[in-house]
């Protein structure tokens, strides 16, 4: 049973307004605490994440015992599974017994079902169980730890370094034939997994021990054969990091669905570029830069998009001025004023010579003109109002269009210099990467010289009479 202290700073007074309490409320509150206080509070995830740094803050400063009592006051959830499991690691390091690192774990794990995600809670359940099965495989507690590692899920990243340390654990136990299956399960998933490349040692080690000395060098023979295709493989994918970056080699590749050569010699079930992406991204700050790069990227795009948009519109506006001063609307409605006075102005010499009778269709026709004159002017009016208006936009939008492409110059500078710091840590992670191949090449190549000169010291004592 774990006991949970809830801890509430709750405001008095709330500025600028007063409210009085109704014994009703006071009891539904109190109601509500006690509710609560069982289950543990879930204020959000933001603040089961504070929680979290202030225990890891505890944790990293040697208060285990304060990391604890934090934890315990927490909700369910993957925070609070992510602190235990944090804890049970300092545990595995201070104490010659397992017990408190499992008994850690163990509630990790029965924390981590609390979690709403169930794709983050299942990842994190399933390093957990790797994690107390090697711990209890450590402390020489084999059924323990294949009870652990028997529960990892079999599409995980976690599931090749789950099925080695099966086949350990089994192997320990005497039965080096289940071992070699749960070997022989784990070699066919991609070399960038962690776990895979001693697999592949693991076969030839179980054929040794269990007397097949041919079948344990076609074994080492099979997996230095595997190591130097893989070395291959990485040389491959450095010289396209170099050539496309990392973010096209690694992210936006491991997206298609094409057969290309990183995947001609693929003898897995998975894509080997998955698994170097995935491998990759188990670094903090592989994680930071790909979402920096990514980030960016859509910002250039959605910048370009925006200066196009400008561009169009503003060559609209460059139109449709151009064909106002093109048809000389302006020219041509003041001559036509012009000429509309000096109507007026003969009309009103007629007027002046005509005989009375003759007065009344003049006047109708001075009428007319008035209005004409009237309605020209309201033309011109809006003509003039119309080319204003435009002119002011298409200012405004060269304006715009100004920000815009230094925005998208200081976006792409930027994206520049994220791609190549991204290209940087992916470069060291392959290189590291072949540095481990490396490293299980000269093992297999140390395994398969031993064994000859078994062989041979073997061949050397039936040959003496």
């Amino acid at each position: 049973m774990i006991l949970r202290v809830l801890l509430f700073v709750l405001p008095l007074t709330v500025s600028g307004l007063s409210v009085a309490a109704t014994p009703e409320d006071v009891l539904s509150g109190l109601k509500q605490f006690r509710q609560a206080g069982e289950v543990g509070v879930d204020l959000g995830d933001g603040r089961q994440q504070a929680l979290y740094e202030d225990a890891e803050k505890a944790r990293t400063a040697g208060r285990t015992d304060e990391a604890g009592r934090i934890l315990a006051g927490m909700k369910e959830g993957y925070w609070a599974a992510l602190g235990y499991l944090n804890l049970a690691s300092d545990y595995a390091k201070t104490d010659l017994n397992p017990a408190r690192a499992l008994v850690a774990l163990r509630v990790a794990l029965a924390m981590s079902d609390g979690d709403a995600d169930s794709e983050r809670s299942q990842h994190l359940k399933n390093n957990l169980l790797v994690r107390a099965g090697y711990l209890a495989y450590g402390h020489e507690e084999f059924d323990k730890a294949i009870s652990f590692l028997e529960k990892v899920d079999l599409d995980s990243f976690n599931t090749p370094r789950a099925l080695y340390l099966h086949g350990l654990a089994l192997a320990e136990k005497g039965n080096h034939r289940a071992a070699m299956q749960s070997w022989h399960r784990a070699r066919k998933y991609p070399l960038a997994y962690p776990g895979v490349a001693d697999a592949w040692i693991g076969m030839g080690r179980g054929y040794d021990l269990s007397g097949y000395l041919g079948q344990a060098g076609e074994a080492y023979l099979a997996a230095n054969a595997a190591f130097e295709s893989e070395r291959v493989t990485l040389r491959k994918l450095a010289g396209k990091i170099r050539e496309q970056g990392a973010y096209k080699t690694l992210v936006e590749d491991a997206r298609e669905t094409g057969i290309d050569w990183f995947l001609a010699d693929s003898r897995t079930l998975t894509q080997p570029r998955m698994a170097y992406l995935l491998g990759f991204m188990e670094d903090p700050n592989a994680q930071r830069a790909t979402g920096r790069v990514a980030a960016l990227r859509s910002m250039a795009v959605k910048l370009e998009r925006y200066g196009h948009d400008l561009e169009v519109f503003q060559e609209a506006l460059t139109e449709q001025l151009i064909g106002i001063h093109q048809q000389d609307t302006e020219q041509s409605t003041a001559d036509l004023s012009l000429r509309g006075e000096e109507l007026a102005t003969r009309l009103q010499s007629v007027a002046d010579k005509a005989a009375p009778g003759q007065q009344a269709p003049i006047e109708a026709l001075q009428i007319t003109l008035k209005d004409a004159q009237t309605r020209l002017s309201q033309v011109r009016s809006n003509v003039s109002g119309q080319s204003g208006t435009l002119e002011r936009l298409r200012r405004s939008v060269m304006a715009l269009k100004e920000r815009n492409d230094a925005l998208s110059a200081s976006v792409r500078q930027l994206l520049g210099a994220s791609e190549a710091a991204l290209d940087d840590l992916a470069l060291n992670y392959v290189e590291a990467r072949d540095q481990q191949m490396a490293f299980a090449l000269d093992k297999t190549e140390q395994q398969i010289a031993h064994l000859y000169e078994y062989l041979a010291l073997q061949n050397l004592e039936e040959a003496q009479p």
